[in-house]
């Protein structure tokens, strides 16, 4: 695994209930801000593996860019059960965007 990988893995994991972050925020924070696909790549094959709280990350719209309505209404469920604000279809990042600061790598 790559130490990008691994960044993107402990960010994610770390982020709080009720606060999301955007996929290009965490490849930022990682070290390679311009690796928001990335991420996205990462989030989609390791979330089950780590179990990651994927549906804290979203795009920088604040939107929910799932194509299939069934799994995006269930992301927004979840957003919404942790109480993450929404305006309209979209998520009030203002009120909700979590800002970890820089990337430490915690020691074993």
């Amino acid at each position: 695994m790559s130490p990008f990988t691994k960044r993107v893995i402990d960010i994610i994991s770390k982020i709080p209930p009720g606060k999301v972050m955007t996929y290009g925020q965490v490849a930022k924070v990682a070290g390679s801000p311009r690796a928001a696909r990335q991420v996205v790549r990462i989030l989609h094959s390791m979330s089950g593996k780590y179990n990651l709280p994927w549906h804290r990350v979203i795009n920088a719209q604040g939107e929910i860019p799932i194509k299939d309505e069934e799994a995006k209404s269930y992301q927004r469920d979840m957003l919404l059960e942790e109480g993450v604000p929404f305006i309209a279809r979209k998520v009030d990042l203002p009120s909700c965007l979590y800002e970890p600061g820089a990337y430490e790598e915690e020691e074993d």
